[in-house]
């Protein structure tokens, strides 16, 4: 396939897994975060200080932006993201979370 024939858009995906050393300094950061945002409606900002009050996973949701990892790349411009979090078990040693290998078993050319 030439280069005229390949798409330009590219899918990143990156997995990152965060440990919660301070549950109140991230709530009380994704609560500043919700009260600055004036694009919010009254009552998904009073379901948002909710979530995030019971779960430090929404917390990060709401403090995590794909467009602050992308935001700088020259010449590329995001246009899509979604993203999700959630609290899971982690084993530093279990195969199963190895970094170095995608989905497939095979490298994704991640670095880390």
């Amino acid at each position: 396939m030439s280069t005229d024939e390949t798409s330009r858009f590219v899918r990143l995906k990156v997995e990152l897994v965060l440990e919660v050393a301070d549950v109140e300094a991230l709530t009380g950061a994704a609560l500043q975060r919700i009260a600055e945002d004036e694009a919010m409606p009254v009552e998904e900002r009073a379901h948002a200080e909710g979530a995030v009050q019971e779960d430090e996973a929404e917390a990060i949701a709401y403090l995590v932006d794909p467009f602050d990892l992308v935001g700088d790349v020259p010449g590329a411009e995001l246009v899509q993201a979604s993203w999700s979090s959630e609290q899971v078990d982690y084993d530093p040693d279990s195969p199963d979370w190895d970094l170095d290998e995608d989905d497939d078993g095979e490298d994704g050319g991640s670095r880390g």
